[in-house]
C-alpha cells in the first residue's frame, strides 16, 4: 500500500499503459545503467539532496516512449499518478523534479561516450539473450530538425548544424544514421553527422562486421561500389521504374521485412522497444 492511495484504490482493470510499465521494469537492465551513470552524477553536497539515478533515468525513459518534452513531463509528474508509481515518486515524497532538473539530466546523458556505453550494454544483454542474431542487418537514416533562426544571443546557427533537401523542402539540422538487426528491428549501431552528408557515406560504418547481407532504401543505390569487400551482399531498393526487379521471390520477402523493421521501430515489441530509447531526441 502506498501513501499516495491509501490502499482505496478499487479499480482492478490494468490498463496497455500499466502493462507497458511493468514489463519495462523487468526487463530494461536499470542496476547496470544507473552503474554507467553514477560517476557522472553530481553528489549534491550542497543545498537539496538531488533526486536518485533511478528516478531520473526512469523520468528520462517515459520522455522517451511517451514523446513528453521536459515541462510536458514536469506536469504530467503532477497529473499522472502512474508516472510517479514507475519513478519511484509515490511514497509520500512532496517534491517532485521540475523541468530544469528533467533537463539537466538529460544533458548529462549526452555526455561524449556515455549513450554509447549504455547501447553497447544493451546490445551485449541482447546477444547474450539470443535476441541479435547478426546475420543481416538494414540500415536507413533520419532527420533530426534544429531551430534555423539566428534571432539568439549570438546570433548565428548552430555550425554542427547543416540545410539538406528532402521531397522537394529543405530541413535544417542533424542527421541520424542507425543500423539495425534485419530479423529483429534492434538497434545495433547509431551515428549522428550534419544534415547533408549523404547515406551513402557512413553506411559502411553502421555494419558490426559479422553480417552477411544488408537491406537499405533507394538512397544507398550504387554503395556496392564503395565496398572494399565482397563479404556482404547489399539489397539497396530500386527506383520506381525498376522495382518490379529486385521484389521478386524471396529477396522482396526478406526486403519488405527489413524496410519494416526500420520504419516501425515505434511499433516494435514492448520487450525491445527500451534498445532505442535514446534514439531521437524529443
Amino acid at each position: 500500500m502506498t501513501q499516495l492511495g491509501l490502499g482505496l484504490d478499487l479499480s482492478t482493470k490494468r490498463t496497455r499503459k500499466r502493462e507497458f510499465l511493468d514489463e519495462m521494469q523487468r526487463v530494461v537492465p536499470w542496476l547496470k545503467l544507473i552503474a554507467l551513470i553514477e560517476p557522472h552524477y553530481p553528489p549534491g553536497k550542497t543545498g537539496r539532496p538531488p533526486f536518485p539515478i533511478a528516478t531520473m533515468l526512469q523520468i528520462y525513459f517515459m520522455q522517451q516512449w511517451f514523446g513528453l518534452s521536459d515541462p510536458a513531463m514536469e506536469e504530467a509528474l503532477y497529473d499522472v499518478p502512474l508516472y510517479r508509481e514507475f519513478a519511484g515518486l509515490d511514497g509520500g515524497m512532496v517534491r517532485l523534479p521540475d523541468e530544469s532538473t528533467i533537463l539537466r539530466f538529460r544533458h548529462l546523458l549526452e555526455k561524449p561516450g556515455l549513450a554509447a556505453q549504455m547501447l553497447a550494454l544493451v546490445n551485449e544483454i541482447l546477444t547474450e539473450k539470443g535476441l541479435m542474431l547478426k546475420a543481416g542487418s538494414a540500415v536507413d537514416a533520419t532527420l533530426i530538425a534544429a531551430p534555423s533562426s539566428t534571432k539568439n544571443g549570438s546570433g548565428t546557427r548552430d555550425p554542427e548544424m547543416q540545410s539538406t533537401q528532402k521531397g522537394g523542402n529543405w530541413y535544417c539540422g542533424m542527421k541520424m544514421h542507425i543500423g539495425v538487426d534485419a530479423d529483429s528491428g534492434l538497434v545495433h549501431t547509431v551515428i549522428g553527422t550534419a544534415a547533408n552528408v549523404h547515406d551513402i557515406t557512413v553506411a559502411q560504418a553502421l555494419l558490426h562486421g559479422k553480417e552477411t547481407d544488408v537491406y537499405a532504401d533507394a538512397g544507398y543505390q550504387g554503395i556496392e561500389k564503395r565496398c572494399e569487400t565482397d563479404a556482404v551482399r547489399w539489397h539497396a531498393r530500386r527506383s520506381a521504374p525498376t522495382r518490379h526487379v529486385i521484389f521478386i521471390g524471396p529477396v522482396f520477402q526478406a526486403l519488405r521485412k527489413a524496410l519494416r523493421a526500420i520504419h516501425r521501430l515505434p511499433k516494435a515489441n514492448s520487450v525491445v522497444i527500451w534498445a532505442v530509447f535514446f534514439i531521437k531526441p524529443r
